[in-house]
């Protein structure tokens, strides 16, 4: 999961822009659905990424992609790196400035020209830590102890099932909306904690899975917050790749 570790610093990024649709939104069905218990959607996302064995043979992932800002008809280029179990870095341009953000299992940290480099805590440090999780579909309820009975919606005409799911580390739970018909996450909603200690709802679309490698990822991510919209598009994948694990620390302020 990326794609959310970008939530830490888009705002400073992004603070001018306006704010846009974060995609359609849910609404609740007109008439009575039968809705399969969470078990069963949770077991269906998993098996529709490829499944607890396929995602058991990756241990490393590199992506290269680009970063779109409509509201600022802006492009950059993001490069993501991951390790099993939950190292991730990121690492966007946008007009010559690098936004970093890094977890190396223990600590959580960001960079940014504006700040610094930051380390995060609390909260903030817990919601890094649950998006650098490399096996999401596989560890889902690792991630989210406590879930909801599923309720039905839809995403304009799309049928999708909705989990309320709440995290180790309590909080107001995230919301997790499943497609009814492939059984892979099309949206999250989660509480993006930013550095100044507020908390907003930040919203994630996840469209164009294709598999890699036996396991079925999200090329396309758009990612929508009170200041923030922007789309990430991922055009290369490699797996199973070296990857140096010193990346992942948070670096030494200059």
């Amino acid at each position: 999961m990326f794609a959310a570790a970008l939530a830490a610093f888009a705002g400073s990024a992004l603070a001018q822009a306006s704010s846009q649709s974060g995609g359609a939104a849910a609404k609740e069905p007109s008439a009575a659905v039968a809705v399969p218990s969470t078990k069963q959607i949770l077991k269906k996302y998993l098996d529709a990424t490829g499944g607890r064995a396929a995602w058991e043979k990756i241990d490393s992932r590199v992506s290269q992609g680009t970063v779109e800002i409509p509201a600022m008809n802006l492009t950059g280029t993001a490069e993501m790196y991951e390790k099993a179990p939950d190292l991730a870095l990121v690492k966007i341009v946008l007009s010559d400035s690098v936004f970093q953000e890094g977890f190396d299992g223990k600590v959580a940290w960001s960079s940014d020209p504006k700040n610094g480099v930051r380390e995060q805590t609390g909260a903030q440090l817990e919601e890094t830590r649950r998006e650098s999780d490399f096996r999401f579909p596989a560890d889902f309820r690792k991630l989210y102890p406590k879930v909801s009975a599923a309720r039905a919606g839809t995403i304009g005409e799309r049928p999708v099932y909705v989990i309320e799911a709440t995290p180790r580390d309590g909080g107001k739970p995230d919301e997790a909306y499943f497609d009814a018909d492939s059984g892979l996450l099309v949206r999250l909603v989660t509480q993006h904690h930013a550095d100044d200690g507020t908390v907003e709802p930040f919203q994630q679309d996840f469209s164009d899975y294709r598999a890699v490698d036996g396991v079925k990822i999200p090329f396309v991510i758009h990612q929508s917050g009170k200041q923030v919209d922007f789309t990430i598009r991922v055009q290369k994948v490699s797996r199973n790749v070296p990857v140096d694990v010193r990346q992942f620390s948070k670096p030494v302020a200059q």
